[in-house]
């Protein structure tokens, strides 16, 4: 294997601001390996997509994202637009190896991508690991009627409002946060909207609670919105959940803790290349990997763009 270069982008207000505090540890590992390596700290919300769209494609350069979810959903966008003419029938269009430092409150992307959970463990794969092809996901509507791309998954209903509530708790942090939002989304219980959804085959109108389209495992570092979730597969991983009682609500957060909500009445789960959203009343609150897409939105597509990315993952 040839000597890697590595383009860290580091969100010093990840984690709360303790991403901040592990620049020192991070400029001293790299340098103690030898390691060819450039940190650049963003300032703004966004300016992680502006460098990544920046950067010149090398084949042994990894784009590293030091930060939480947040973070690496930008980097991951900024990537794909560097691709704007991302073509599946062109492997050598591939030629960015992208890496993580997972340093935020969740770390649901990197948990669901195979990245070590420990700071140093992290670190020590981006020299050693191996790159593996990574799915990406685009979802188009509300905010963002020219697309937005995601790693990890979409949230719609409850889990998109439970990420909202989580995002004003400052007093708690990961996945205490993201609980106690979860209890008040619970108490306050919000009027689904009925939705028309197509999916393979398939096309239903239904008033969901939820409606999950994951890419990766996890969401709010505990619910295991797709505990099969494989990111080099091509697949999303889709559940939906009724509406129902707040006793239902309750034993549904339960379960989706286990990663057992297919055993939850009146919840589907399966898979699917692409997914086409359209609200009959209402309006669909919908997250990518966090990030806010729309409170109100009537149209949504989402669909898959196959090994788009390398990787620096756990060997498979």
């Amino acid at each position: 294997m040839k000597k890697r270069s590595f383009i860290i982008i580091l969100n010093p207000v990840a984690g709360n601001g303790n991403a901040k505090k592990k620049l020192p540890q991070i400029e001293e590992f790299f340098t103690e390996n030898k390691a060819d390596f450039k940190i650049i700290i963003t300032e703004s919300v966004g300016h992680a997509i502006s460098i990544a769209s920046s950067l010149s494609q090398n084949s042994e350069q990894v784009v590293v994202s030091a930060g939480g979810d947040g973070t690496s959903n930008e980097v991951i966008n900024g990537l794909m637009l560097n691709l704007n003419s991302y073509n599946p029938l062109s492997p050598q269009r591939r030629n960015f190896q992208f890496g993580v430092i997972p340093i935020g409150r969740g770390n649901d992307f990197a948990y669901g991508a195979g990245i070590p959970g420990d700071f140093v463990e992290s670190m020590q794969l981006l020299l050693e690991g191996e790159p593996y092809p990574l799915d990406i996901g685009h979802i188009a509507g509300g905010d963002y009627p020219e697309g937005r791309y995601f790693g990890n998954g979409i949230g719609i209903g409850f889990d998109a409002i439970v990420g909202l509530e989580a995002a004003k708790i400052r007093y708690l942090h990961g996945m205490s946060s993201y609980f106690v939002a979860a209890l008040k989304t619970l108490i306050l219980r919000p009027k689904a909207p009925t939705i028309e959804i197509s999916y393979g085959n398939e096309k239903q109108v239904t008033t969901p609670a939820l409606i999950s389209i994951m890419n990766g495992k996890r969401m709010g570092g505990a619910f295991f919105m797709a505990p099969d979730g494989d990111m080099n597969d091509g697949l999303f991983n889709l559940t939906i959940s009724q509406q129902g009682s707040r006793l239902y609500f309750l034993k549904a957060m339960l379960l989706y803790m286990k990663g057992e909500q297919k055993r939850l009445q009146g919840t589907i789960t399966t898979s699917a290349e692409s997914v086409f959203l359209k609200s009959i009343s209402g309006g669909m609150t919908t997250h990518a990997d966090g990030e806010t897409i729309c409170v109100e939105g009537l149209d949504l597509e989402i669909k898959m763009f196959p090994s788009a990315l390398h990787i620096i993952a756990r060997k498979k």
